[in-house]
């Protein structure tokens, strides 16, 4: 299994069941060269990546527009889900939980 495409981030242990979508729906997305990920009013993009079950990755963003930066990983678990952790530099570590983002049915 790999971590290339989107994933929903659907749960932010520690924080209200709200935070996670505050403005758009939150996920994170790893392409073969790099990614980015969106939740909360935290957003951030990193280079690295890969076709492979388990990444670190770190990662140049914002925090309510204040400039941010950091470290994270991934790696799918049995059960297809995805756990993680993305770490503030000299901050806090939010783990998180994501499922590959559901696919549209209709192609534009």
């Amino acid at each position: 299994m790999s971590v290339l495409g989107k994933w929903r981030i659907v749960e932010l242990p520690g924080y209200a069941d709200d935070y996670a979508d505050m403005v758009e729906p939150a996920y994170i997305l790893f392409e073969a060269t790099g990614g980015e990920f969106a939740f909360g009013c935290v957003t951030g993009a990193f280079a690295g990546g890969g076709d492979h079950a388990a990444v670190e990755f770190d990662w140049n963003g914002n925090d309510e527009m204040d400039e941010a930066r950091g470290s994270g990983w991934a790696e799918i678990k049995a059960d297809g889900s995805l756990r993680g952790e993305i770490g503030f530099h000299a901050g806090d570590d939010i783990p998180f939980t994501a499922r590959r983002w559901p696919s549209s049915s209709t192609a534009c």
